[in-house]
């Protein structure tokens, strides 16, 4: 296991895959979060958070692994709403860096091979998902990685 690090961003896992939300503060990462467990479960499938706000990041065995730092240990902000406890997993592998995007999109196509430097040493190919109503986000995961979730 290598030194860790711990960024701003939330953490969840789809199927057995793990997802990392990174953007500025409001762009919407929560909400998502949120918005594909939920879809994911209502599909029968397992999904959880594993942090939001600030994840720990360590590369152990040449994977990036993501937990919650122990004060925020199972909780989540929902803007306007609070923040509210959750089910939680304890960490996961990271497989992908989500980008939540709003219209206008720009570049209107993201970079080929995008790929998000982690201070661990390993970076994650980046996808973005629109967070402006215009898709639904699973839709628009699963045009991407239909394979990856299983559903």
């Amino acid at each position: 296991m290598t030194a860790g690090c711990n960024i701003h961003a939330t953490a969840i896992v789809l199927g057995t895959t793990g997802f990392l939300i990174t953007g500025a503060s409001g762009s919407g990462k929560s909400a998502l979060a949120l918005s594909l467990i939920s879809q994911v479960r209502h599909h029968g499938r397992f999904a959880a958070l594993v942090a939001d706000d600030r994840v720990d990041l360590s590369l152990e065995n040449g994977r990036v692994v993501a937990r919650c730092p122990a004060a925020i240990r199972g909780l989540i902000e929902i803007r306007g709403v609070g923040i509210t406890a959750v089910d939680i997993v304890p960490a996961c592998i990271l497989d992908w860096a989500i980008l939540p995007v709003k219209a206008p999109y720009d570049p209107r196509l993201p970079p080929e091979q995008e790929l998000m430097h982690l201070e661990v040493g390993n970076g994650l190919p980046i996808i973005r998902l629109p967070v402006d109503g215009s898709l639904s986000p699973l839709d628009a995961l699963l045009a991407v990685l239909p394979e990856k979730l299983g559903i």
